[in-house]
This record gives C-alpha cells, sequence and structure tokens, in this order.
C-alpha cells in the first residue's frame, strides 16, 4: 500500500491522505495520473520524508507528501 498525504491546495476536493494498492512499477507519475493533478503544479514531492522524482518506481510501504507552490506577500 502507499499512503499520500496531500496539502494545501491539493485537499480541496480530495481526502488528507490517499491510499493506493501497490503493484510493481508504482510510480509518483501514475498517482498524480490517478488524483489529476499536474506534475507542474507540484513544487515539492518527497518519499518517506525524502525529496523523491517522480519517475523513480515506489515500494510497498511508502509514504508520498505532496505540496503544491505556496504563494505569499
Amino acid at each position: 500500500m502507499i499512503k499520500v498525504k496531500l496539502f494545501a491546495t491539493f485537499r480541496e476536493g480530495r481526502q488528507k491522505e490517499v491510499y493506493f494498492d501497490y503493484f510493481e512499477g508504482i510510480d509518483g507519475k501514475y498517482i498524480l495520473d490517478k488524483l489529476d493533478i499536474k506534475e507542474e503544479d507540484v513544487a515539492i514531492y518527497l518519499v518517506n520524508g525524502m525529496d523523491g522524482k517522480l519517475e523513480n518506481p515506489l515500494n510497498d510501504g511508502d509514504t508520498i507528501s505532496l505540496f503544491p507552490p505556496v504563494g505569499g506577500g
């Protein structure tokens, strides 16, 4: 099972946490596609609390954290 934690605007219309069944070859790009989130909208992508790459395969039990860009002024 892959746990996905969504932050800020990514929570709009979604749960705070989403779960995906693990299968060989699952990666961040697959998860973004299923969540209808564009790659360019992701500012921070963490795998188990560490900086990750969307194209790297995930492991069963991984936790993904997705953050959009933060605005300010």
